[in-house]
């Protein structure tokens, strides 16, 4: 198969306006949430340092799993249009009321400011898989065809584009978190999701799709349900709670590394931004020159496999050579290969069930399991420190699990509706 970038981009023109324009509104997305992201970080350090990441974990967990059936109630009843505008517009509300907070806070308000920093990291988690999951209901539902499925690069690289302006937008606000808190990343952040949200609209209404004018219908419980009793999709979700579990190892793993840099809240914030500043240019160059060539070429089995690979090359490197630029590597090579290519394998995927499971499911797994996975990845390192075996050893346990990811990638690939993707 002859490839070049040329080859790459002449199937977008065919279909350029719902391309360009879903491409846009994942850039507006993702400009929102990376704002946060550094923030979020620097919090996770801050409250793994007092012991209260696991608590604010399963906080995380408790939450989603009593807001999901909410959304399944809210999405039951109405069409995508309904389901995006009282999403996004609640998150909006909810940064302001946040931005208020937070601006009524004075320096001396030492356990107020620590409270909201908790708060704001539980709440953090939830935007972003609710806002990014539900920007993908409606990818899913546009392109679904065999020929447009492959087209998701091109609409991942405006994530990453977004990604870049988010991560330089927390970059350059970084040295106001010591004076005004996180008051300016949330304005930054409303900003970008009021702009996603009229983009979202517009598209829907331009583009006439059944599946996402028509009532989803079904009923509150229908994502667990499913999951407890169709193969398929419980494979997609231990697959995605397997990936979770395993990034937030090797994340947790991290910490101490990036402790010991810097005591600096500032200079902590700066090299998480730095990091996302990395990731986001190669990734694009993947999603823009690769992507489309390796789906077309090799099928998401191949790339659903591979990453537990990766896992344990990446869980050597951390138990054996623990240190910043160990960490700048893996972080860019999983974020890399997760935005370039295994993001886009399970989208496809997912654009292969049934419509309610679309609605659904999809966000259920890309929220209740994906953070159950944040959740067990932490209690898994934190028994490792509670029966005080070094934190260098942990990801070399881990090893066994990233095996059994890839193990969850070949058995997702031989479900019938699977096989030729």
């Amino acid at each position: 198969m002859k490839f070049n970038i040329i080859n790459t981009l002449n199937p977008y023109l065919l279909i350029k306006n719902k391309t360009l324009l879903s491409s846009i509104l994942f850039y507006l997305v993702l400009s929102s949430w990376y704002v946060l992201r550094p923030l979020r970080n620097e919090l996770a350090v801050e409250s793994y340092g007092e012991g209260m990441l696991i608590p604010l974990l399963i906080s995380t967990t408790l939450i989603m799993i009593l807001v999901n059936p909410i959304y399944s109630w809210v999405a039951s009843r109405g069409n995508y249009i309904r389901i995006i505008f009282y999403t996004y517009s609640f998150f909006i509300f909810n940064l302001l009321l946040l931005y208020m907070y937070s601006s009524s806070l004075s320096q001396s308000m030492v356990t107020e400011r620590l409270w909201l920093g908790r708060i704001f990291y539980v709440w953090s988690n939830i935007y972003s898989f609710f806002t990014v999951s539900i920007f993908w209901v409606l990818v899913i539902n546009l392109f679904r065809d065999s020929s447009s499925r492959k087209y998701y690069g091109f609409i991942l690289a405006g994530g990453s584009v977004g990604a870049m302006l988010g991560s330089t937008t927390s970059s350059t606000l970084s040295n106001s978190f010591t004076e005004t808190g996180i008051a300016l990343f949330l304005i930054a952040a409303s900003f970008y999701l009021l702009l996603a949200l009229a983009l979202a609209t517009y598209i829907v209404r331009t583009f006439s799709v059944e599946a996402l004018s028509a009532k989803v219908g079904g009923g509150s419980i229908d994502s667990i349900k499913n999951i407890l009793t169709k193969d398929d999709i419980r494979n997609i979700a231990l697959y995605s709670w397997s990936f979770t579990f395993l990034m937030t190892v090797q994340w947790i793993a991290a910490i101490p590394i990036i402790e010991n840099y810097s005591e600096l809240s500032p200079e902590r914030i700066r090299l998480f931004a730095l990091i996302e500043q990395i990731v986001a240019p190669l990734t694009l160059i993947v999603q823009l020159t690769l992507t489309y060539y390796v789906i077309s070429k090799f099928g998401i089995k191949f790339i659903l496999i591979v990453y537990g690979i990766l896992f344990v090359v990446v869980f050597s490197l951390y138990g054996l050579f623990p240190s910043v630029a160990v960490v700048i590597i893996c972080q860019t090579s999983l974020r890399m290969f997760e935005y370039g290519f295994n993001k886009p394998a399970r989208e496809i995927a997912y654009s292969q069930l049934e419509k309610k499971d679309r609605y659904k499911t999809t966000v259920f797994i890309d929220t209740f399991m994906t953070r159950f996975g944040d959740l067990s990845g932490s209690i898994f390192m934190g028994i490792g420190k509670s029966i005080f075996l070094p934190i260098t050893f942990m990801p070399i346990a881990a090893i066994p699990f990233a095996i059994l990811y890839s193990y969850l990638g070949w058995s997702i690939t031989k479900q019938k509706r699977f096989k030729d993707l």
